[in-house]
């Protein structure tokens, strides 16, 4: 079963940096697309989250508009964990971020998939 960790998640003020790692197990993070995705406050209810970024198994990567030239998503197969580099960061920013294995950049209902971790929250302050 695939099991997923998301953590890094902090307070920052408007244009400071992160770095959220999402630790895998029970697959390998090299053989699948993945998927960082991040849910708003008070957004919960709508069943939805926001794709931001994504890496194929050929480690092409793409990114929402959002958060393109800010937010890097990098995989690290030695320690089978998925990161996202998060610079520029904005107050808009401010969500709970999970990862997914899978592709996508359009929004996804929750109840799409089964193996959500806890998620990491971020909160930028202006």
């Amino acid at each position: 079963q695939e099991h997923l960790v998301e953590s890094g998640g902090d307070s920052v003020k408007a244009g400071g940096s992160l770095r959220l790692s999402c630790a895998a197990s029970g697959f390998s993070v090299t053989n699948r697309c993945m998927t960082w995705l991040r849910q708003a406050p008070g957004k919960e209810r709508e069943g939805l989250r926001e794709a931001v970024a994504t890496i194929d198994t050929d480690g092409v990567t793409d990114y929402a508009d959002s958060v393109k030239g800010r937010f890097t998503i990098s995989r690290d197969n030695a320690k089978n964990t998925l990161y996202l580099q998060m610079n520029g960061l904005k107050p808009e920013d401010t969500a709970m971020y999970y990862c997914g294995v899978f592709c996508s950049l359009t929004p996804v209902r929750t109840i799409w998939y089964n193996d959500w971790g806890p998620g990491t929250q971020v909160t930028v302050s202006s």
